[in-house]
């Protein structure tokens, strides 16, 4: 039986690897659940999973729940220190890293230092410290399984050839809801609007970044550390139906890509079970119903932040971690309604031409870097 740690349990994520577990309840076991806030699903979570550990992220909250459930003796940490203790509880053999944000560094990072492997969904782990984390892992001989659906899809396609042999990689987007609008089209987008994929249910902030291409743009870094490439071995291709997910052309012009319905409990059960595959209930891919499958170049005009992802990713450093806490603060203004959508890569171009670049940043300076953006961007927005 293998144990894991889920952190984000009440995300997106979060409770689409608790239904993977209720699939394989043999095989599966968890051993540790953190949350941000949701205490009222996460209280359904310990109740039904009865981990040895919980985390509240929000300490008052942390106190209502323990209040509440003091009953069943299990202790319910809260803060970064439980978040800790949750991605290094002892029993733990993989880390789910699913909480949104760069608060998933240091617990991915104490993690891998405890020897756990991590199924990474935590795409601002790599994007903002690849640098730290890959050696780390190496160091400790510890696995890194992407549960993006196009990292795991090129990691699929990757799987038994050799990498040296890798001319280039393909990273499929869907292109979002706004697909070939222009920037005049996109001035009165609303909330609302941004939120309709047309593919895939994911959480609020993430669905935000794939309507803006941005989503795809920190894929465009977090593949360069995943799959050790040059930023000119990743390629972005269009890919309306969501039916591919990702592809790798090989020197020879071999292309093996990885196909599939839209379904995230796929890479979620892959990265738990690698390098064995279960069955997942559900939607079966009928080419005979598909018909064509449709491809086309990004507008990296209209939705410029994926070209500015190319920018830092390969300017590297401290960039990277300005992109992306110029993104979240940005995203987060657009959800309370105190921007415009055209307005949330207006404010990472700005926080870029901000920022110090630091070579080399430390886990210290990339957490000090983050909050110097958000100051820049309260300075200018609030």
């Amino acid at each position: 039986m293998k144990k894991i740690s889920i952190l984000g349990s009440t995300g997106s994520i979060g409770t689409q690897t608790l239904e993977v577990v209720r699939a394989y309840q043999k095989d599966l076991k968890v051993t540790a659940l953190a949350a941000g806030s949701n205490i009222k699903l996460l209280e359904q979570q310990i109740l039904e999973f009865k981990p040895n550990v919980v985390c509240v992220y929000d300490e008052e909250k942390a106190k209502e729940l323990k209040d509440k459930l003091s009953y069943l003796k299990i202790p319910i940490l809260s803060g970064m220190d439980g978040l800790i203790a949750c991605a290094t509880e002892r029993e733990a053999e993989i880390v789910v890293g699913a909480v949104v944000g760069m608060i998933g560094i240091r617990p991915t990072i104490e993690a891998i230092k405890a020897k756990k492997d991590i199924a990474l969904a935590n795409k601002e782990t790599l994007v903002t410290a690849g640098h730290l984390i890959m050696p780390l892992a190496e160091e400790n001989k510890v696995a890194l399984l992407p549960v993006d659906s196009e990292h795991s899809a090129i990691f699929q396609a990757l799987h038994g050839e050799n990498k040296k042999e890798v001319s280039k990689i393909l990273l499929t987007a869907s292109g979002g809801p706004f697909r070939g609008k222009t920037k005049e089209e996109l001035k009165n987008i609303q909330v609302e609007d941004a939120l309709k994929h047309p593919n895939w249910a994911m959480g609020r902030k993430i669905t935000i970044d794939s309507s803006t291409m941005i989503n795809k743009g920190l894929e465009v870094i977090e593949a360069k550390w995943l799959f050790d490439v040059d930023f000119e071995q990743i390629e972005v291709v269009i890919q309306p139906q969501s039916i591919i997910h990702s592809m790798v052309e090989y020197k020879d012009g071999a292309v093996i890509a990885q196909l599939g319905t839209p379904d995230m409990r796929l890479p979620i059960q892959y990265a738990l079970f690698y390098p064995s595959r279960r069955p997942v209930e559900g939607e079966r891919l009928d080419f005979t119903k598909i018909g064509k499958i449709d491809f086309c170049k990004p507008d990296m005009e209209t939705f410029y932040g994926l070209r500015l992802a190319y920018e830092v990713g390969k300017k590297g450093g401290s960039m990277p971690t300005v992109f992306n806490a110029a993104n979240e603060a940005a995203v987060a203004k657009f959800l309370n309604r105190e921007i415009s959508y055209l307005e949330i890569p207006e404010i990472i171009e700005y926080s870029l031409s901000k920022a110090t670049w630091k070579e080399n940043p430390t886990l210290e300076e990339i957490l000090s870097i983050e909050q110097e953006t958000y100051e820049n961007i309260n300075r200018k927005w609030n």
